[in-house]
């Protein structure tokens, strides 16, 4: 008898439980993880041009914080049994991907150094701002339920509106 109602309780237990993760998580992380991998090549960019000290600390200081991101949110996902990427077009009616044209990038690249400068805070604001606007979407309404990514989510939040600030007050 006693078994059979720990067995009861274990079963109620175990179908009351809030989930763990759900839709909405799976696909923030599948957003967020090329729109950092997108971030980190554009910051990569400034370590081998003539730019000011503090913005390339900056650089530096985002590639570590979203290369991070990126190994957590994989190991999330793989314990989840969920895929790490999926076709960008799958999520266009999400508002699609958050990050800066390739246009834009490969125009950063090839930009003169008396123009990198500005040109890599123009585009590395406009992804970092992007990165903003796609973790409001898990902290929103319909948004995700687990914990670590709903916290991931309110970090990218702050420290990009951060970075922001910072590259808007960057003297060129």
């Amino acid at each position: 008898m006693v078994l059979a109602v720990v067995a009861l309780l274990l079963t109620s237990c175990a179908t009351t439980a809030p989930p763990q993760h759900n839709a909405a998580d799976v696909m923030f992380l599948q957003m967020l993880i090329p729109q950092n991998q997108h971030g980190i090549e554009i910051v990569r960019l400034a370590s081998g041009r003539p730019v000011p000290a503090g913005l390339k600390e900056l650089a530096a200081a985002i590639e570590v914080t979203q290369q991070t991101e990126v190994d957590d949110m994989r190991h999330w996902l793989h314990d989840w049994n969920q895929p790490e990427t999926v076709a960008p077009q799958a999520h266009a009616g999400h508002g699609g991907m958050k990050t800066a044209a390739p246009d834009l990038v490969g125009a950063l690249r090839s930009a003169p150094d008396t123009e990198f400068t500005r040109r890599f805070l123009d585009v590395l604001t406009g992804q970092q701002q992007g990165a903003v606007e796609l973790a409001q979407t898990e902290n929103g309404p319909g948004g995700g339920v687990n914990a670590q990514a709903r916290d991931l989510a309110r970090r990218v939040i702050e420290s990009r509106t951060a970075e922001v600030k910072q590259l808007l007050n960057v003297k060129t």
